[in-house]
């Protein structure tokens, strides 16, 4: 079985929304044999940047509001996709949609997904592994099409979005543009 993993990329900030406070962050994603890992290291003033505390690692809704990691990902033509979040704190959320933006549901994944956070004076790094086996949607697909996006809160309340690619318009990581990472299984 050939596995593959991207290539660090740079997340671009969205044009509606600035942070001075965020120096930039970086994302990939790798298939391995257990799963997906999906990795990223935000470089920031961390004093100017809300860093949610540690907590259990349990599912919780609402991640995005805060400082968070997001990953989407579908199979090539498929209008099904999840969107999954990890927070700083290792709290996590998992959702699947039948299209986009359409028909919402909590994804029933067999396992949470195992999330590492290390601090550093500069940065912040998180990794996050998810079974494949429990991404049912993709089951049988040859190929991923990935979308790799952040919100970063400053300690003013201010959000700010940050992706592969946005689409045109408004900050929205659930666009088809979003999905730049291709990813052979």
């Amino acid at each position: 079985m050939e596995f593959a993993e991207s290539k660090w990329t740079a997340l671009v900030g969205h044009t509606s929304t600035n942070s001075d406070a965020t120096r930039g962050i970086d994302a990939r994603a790798q298939v391995e044999e257990s799963g997906i890992v999906f990795r990223y290291v935000l470089r920031a003033e961390f004093p100017r940047v809300r860093i949610p505390p540690a907590k259990p690692a349990e599912r919780a809704d609402g991640l995005w509001k805060h400082t968070c990691f997001e990953a989407f990902i579908k199979a090539p033509g498929a209008a099904c996709y999840y969107e999954l979040n990890f927070a700083p704190s290792r709290q996590w959320a998992a959702y699947r949609f039948n299209a986009y933006r359409e028909d919402i549901s909590s994804a029933d994944l067999g396992a949470s997904p195992e999330i590492s956070v290390r601090r550093f004076a500069d940065r912040l790094e998180l990794d996050a592994s998810v079974r494949l086996n429990d991404l049912v949607i993709l089951q049988g697909a040859p190929r991923l099409q990935v979308a790799l996006s952040a919100v970063i809160e400053e300690e003013s309340g201010t959000l700010s979005y940050w992706a592969l690619r946005h689409a045109p318009g408004r900050a929205d990581f659930h666009h088809p543009d979003g999905f730049a990472l291709e990813l052979a299984v």
